[in-house]
Parts: structure tokens; C-alpha cells; sequence
């Protein structure tokens, strides 16, 4: 089966890199389409793939799903032995619950500490409303690593993780301070091969002038 995945810049698009982690994780072939945001060609493009008008979009099969969280769960039931949700119907309950937390909030956190892979913005964006809700993602990790022992969050790597994907990636960005649980859950999403690939992608990005 071959999948195309349309995604934003990878250094700023952190809706994209969330379903291209969990595809990541299954036998999908994936081929990944870059629509640049920001541009004035960006809404005739995307808008030949998305009737939302937003990235991420994958098409597979004639089917087209603009959500990152429907595209992990469209490759959760196409590749059930990928296991992207924890097998036992509590720790999954749970994983859904952060993943949809996620999805839905820390709009502070995303407004002032966006998603930037390829420069150093340490001490910005230190707003007292991106710093609760980061208090809160990071209130998420330690109760979840501290049941699961990690590495990640329910154990081995769940659409939970991709969820949280991009935020590991703001708080190295933007320096926050992390405990040694925190930081060892930012370093073993950073160790991940595909978000290796992601970022080196995302370092050599040349936008189009």
C-alpha cells in the first residue's frame, strides 16, 4: 500500500510531524509532499487535497484525511500489529485522554513557543500562560512514565507520543526546564529514527523564494 502524506515546512509544521511519527512506526511506504506555508500558492495547493484547506493530509486509496489525530487512527486500524494505542483498555483510555488533551489545548503554548527545528530560541516565549500549560504537558509525562517506566509514555511508542512529538521539540527549542524524567522522555523522542530523518529534513529545508 503507498501512502503520500502532504505536510507544511518540517521546521514549523508540527501538525505534520505527529502522523508522520506514527506512520513511522507501521509498514507503510510513505511518500511525504511538502505544501510551504505561508505562501500565496499555499491555499490552491493544499486545496487540491484537503477540503479543509490545512495540512497534514494523507491520501491512500482514494481516501483523504486531514486531521493529524484521524490520520494515526486510520494507520492504527490499517496496521493493528503496529500496536499505536496500548493493548490494555485502561492504559489505551488513558492514551486516548492525553492524546485528545493534546489535540484540543495548550493554545498558549503553541501561540508562543511554536515549533522550530532549526533555530535556538532559548528564554522567548516565557509567557506566564505558555509556561502553565507546559507545567501541564509535563504533568502528563511524569504521571504517565511513572506508570509505564517509559521509555515513553505507556511504555513502547503510542499515537500518544506522536502527539506529544512536536512538544518535546519546543521545549529544547525554547529551553525550558525539564526534570530528569521530563528530559529523558524529550531524549528518547529525539533518538527516534524517523524524527532524526524529520529534523536533518527539516535543517536542509531551502524555501522556495
Amino acid at each position: 500500500m503507498t501512502f503520500v502524506l502532504y505536510v507544511g515546512d518540517k521546521a514549523r509544521s508540527s501538525w505534520s510531524l505527529r502522523p508522520y511519527l506514527a506512520l513511522a512506526q507501521t509498514t507503510a511506504a510513505v511518500e511525504t509532499r511538502t505544501i510551504w506555508l505561508d505562501r500565496p500558492a499555499f491555499k490552491a495547493e493544499v486545496a487540491k487535497v484537503s477540503p479543509a484547506g490545512r495540512v497534514p493530509v494523507l491520501v491512500h486509496d482514494g481516501v483523504a484525511i486531514w486531521d493529524s489525530l484521524a490520520i494515526c487512527e486510520y494507520a492504527n486500524e490499517l496496521f493493528p500489529a503496529a500496536q499505536l494505542w496500548p493493548a490494555d483498555r485502561a492504559q489505551r483510555a488513558r492514551a486516548r485522554a492525553v492524546a485528545c488533551e493534546m489535540h484540543s489545548g495548550f493554545a498558549a503554548l503553541r501561540r508562543d513557543m511554536s515549533m522550530d527545528l532549526v533555530h535556538d530560541k532559548r528564554g522567548q516565549g516565557h509567557t506566564a500562560e505558555a509556561l502553565a500549560d507546559a507545567s501541564r504537558v509535563m504533568e502528563i509525562w511524569r504521571d504517565e512514565l511513572g506508570r509505564s517506566g517509559g521509555p515513553f509514555l505507556f511504555g513502547a511508542f503510542t499515537i500518544a507520543d506522536a502527539m506529544f512529538g512536536p512538544v518535546t521539540t519546543r521545549f529544547t527549542t525554547y529551553g525550558v526546564e525539564l526534570d530528569a524524567h521530563c528530559r529523558a522522555y524529550v531524549d528518547a523522542v529525539a533518538a527516534l529514527p524517523a524524527f532524526q530523518r524529520w529534523k536533518a529534513d527539516a535543517q536542509a529545508e531551502v524555501r522556495p523564494g
